[in-house]
């Protein structure tokens, strides 16, 4: 059956794709970062009603540098679906899936706050684990681990 439900996948998203494969049971399709509005939308519209999370993977020294990562999920299907986008270090910006996934703002926060990808249409990108003032993104590879942060005060 997941085989019929990523035909239909690739077919519907053909025009924008830019690689598809197969990986561990899992479609993943490569896109740019303009197309993965539409692409989720349409994802939406093949039964992908659950967005489970999305997240990024650093490579320094590759350009760009970042992948942006979402994971889709039919729960009529039993299938998921992987969108990758690469954005470069100087402008990591990828649009926000908020308006079609409500869940998608608390995610969109976290990988913001750990790797610094910014999300066009989230307009709330508040730290989400860590506190306001932290300096840098912990999850970037290049953080140092040694880094110390200012001391914060405790709020009554």
């Amino acid at each position: 059956m997941g085989a019929e439900v990523f035909d239909r996948v690739k077919s519907r998203l053909a025009a924008r794709e830019e690689e598809a494969s197969l990986v561990h049971g899992i479609l993943v399709v490569n896109l740019a970062p303009g197309a993965v509005r539409e692409a989720a939308g349409r994802l939406r519209e093949l039964g992908f009603d659950m967005f489970l999370d999305v997240t990024a993977v650093d490579w320094p020294g590759r350009e760009p540098r970042f992948d942006v990562v979402w994971h889709f999920y039919s729960t009529t299907d039993f299938v998921r679906v992987r969108l990758k986008a690469r954005v470069p270090e100087a402008s990591p910006v990828v649009p926000s899936l908020t308006a079609l996934y409500g869940s998608a703002a608390f995610m969109e926060r976290e990988c913001h706050e750990m790797y610094g990808i910014g999300f066009e249409g989230n307009a709330d990108l508040r730290p989400l684990l860590l506190y306001e003032g932290f300096v840098g993104h912990p999850l970037r590879k290049d953080y140092p681990k040694e880094a110390e942060q200012p001391l914060v005060p405790y709020r009554d």
